[in-house]
């Protein structure tokens, strides 16, 4: 949607943190000001919205600071300015906008999808600074050039990307599912697999930072399967990117160099074929689109058959829409979890009369020693309410069994 600190990210884990621990991190709103000696006094300076754990693309070290950051550095010295951050994590995905960049926190974001149907047209956008896509990672003794080269091979896919959606078609390919593409590249070196599908901007970091270039990391293109990415500025912004995007141009040879440096993929791409995916925040080093899926082991209500007559099928549907944007990377996309424990399909099995105080009181606390931290500062009551709504219409006995 992690590595390292997060080497991999959001979405993103590694370090030995899971990737649902990674993703629920405790939330970082502070703004750090880099050196500003040599800058004229009266610069305003240029403020950056950045994640503070996603390698390969930001990060909070200053001997690391990330793909994305030097780029934002290199440029803050074309125009003359100093460079302040504002630290949000990007897994709350178009919320991180809203928040930093149209919330005037910040003046740009690195690396969002150049797409009018991205926030459009309240976002605007520079030019392309880089293409970004999923890879197929292998030993470089295998030769790779379409899908069906994937025939009878053992292929590590990040669960609900297009990646996954695409092999899904195929029976002659076996499918080992990971959430992370930190996951995909253990099971790789594990020998539990014979390729990785997973987001290549990480897997390119993982190879060059943890395995010492042992894979060859193939980016893919294709429906769902990649895109450019851009400068994203608030709509009113723009003299600043015209500013930006005249000072472009002379830093080709730095953006290279600097895609070397964190790994990025550089190999031209595998061209391969795929339904159309929902375009994510690309500044999520491990975008998850939401997939739907049902489940045949156990009778749920769905949010559908409320009824469109239903006066709270509006808070509903809200409600669904923040769960699957935020809380879908731990307990499932609409709520489907096979893991008991965390299915919260079954939380009126669980607490009867107790589940309000108990969703409550978790939602707005958290529980840090399960790696779920307070939403409190994130969510408003109303929200935290629309989304109760939602679990209400999931509730199913039978999950318990």
């Amino acid at each position: 949607m992690r590595t390292n600190r997060q080497t991999g990210s959001k979405w993103r884990a590694s370090g030995g943190l899971s990737a649902c621990a990674t993703m629920l991190a405790a939330l970082a709103a502070s703004t750090l000001l880099i050196s500003t000696a040599g800058w004229a006094g009266d610069a305003d300076p240029l403020r950056l919205c950045a994640d503070p754990t996603n390698l390969p693309f930001s990060s909070d070290i200053p001997s690391q600071p990330g793909f994305y950051l030097e780029i934002g550095q290199a440029l803050s010295q074309q125009i003359g300015r100093p460079v302040t951050y504002d630290w949000y994590k990007s897994y709350f995905g178009k919320r991180t906008v809203r928040v930093t960049l149209l919330g005037r926190q910040c003046d740009a974001m690195i690396g969002l999808p150049l797409s009018s149907d991205f926030m459009g047209p309240a976002v605007i956008f520079s030019k392309k600074i880089t293409t970004e896509a999923y890879a197929l990672v292998s030993l470089k003794t295998l030769t790779l050039s379409g899908i069906d080269d994937l025939r009878g091979k053992r292929v590590a896919v990040q669960y609900q990307t297009t990646p996954q959606n695409l092999l899904a078609e195929r029976d002659d390919i076996a499918k080992v599912t990971v959430l992370t593409p930190d996951e995909g590249m253990a099971a790789l070196a594990q020998g539990k697999a014979d390729v990785a599908f997973v987001w290549g901007p990480v897997a390119g970091w993982l190879n060059k930072t943890a395995y010492d270039g042992r894979f060859q990391v193939q980016p893919v293109e294709g429906a769902g399967l990649s895109w450019d990415a851009a400068i994203g500025f608030a709509r009113t912004s723009t003299e600043l990117r015209d500013q930006i995007d005249a000072a472009l141009p002379k830093l080709e040879g730095r953006i290279a160099e600097l895609a070397a440096k964190y790994g990025l993929p550089s190999e031209p791409p595998i061209k391969l074929g795929a339904a159309s995916a929902p375009i994510r925040l690309a500044a999520l080093g491990n975008p998850i689109p939401i997939v739907r899926q049902s489940t045949a082991a156990a009778t749920v209500t769905t949010v559908a058959e409320t009824g469109a007559s239903d006066p709270k099928a509006e808070v509903v549907v809200l409600g669904k829409e923040i769960f699957n944007g935020t809380c879908a990377h731990c307990h499932g996309p609409d709520a489907v979890q096979a893991e008991r424990r965390i299915d919260l399909r079954r939380l009126q099995t669980r607490y009867g009369e107790d589940m309000r105080d108990k969703f409550w009181t978790t939602v707005h606390e958290g529980r840090p020693s399960k790696g779920m931290p307070a939403w409190k500062e994130v969510f408003t009551d109303d929200q935290f309410e629309s989304i109760y709504a939602f679990l209400l219409t999931v509730q199913s006995s039978e999950t318990a069994n």
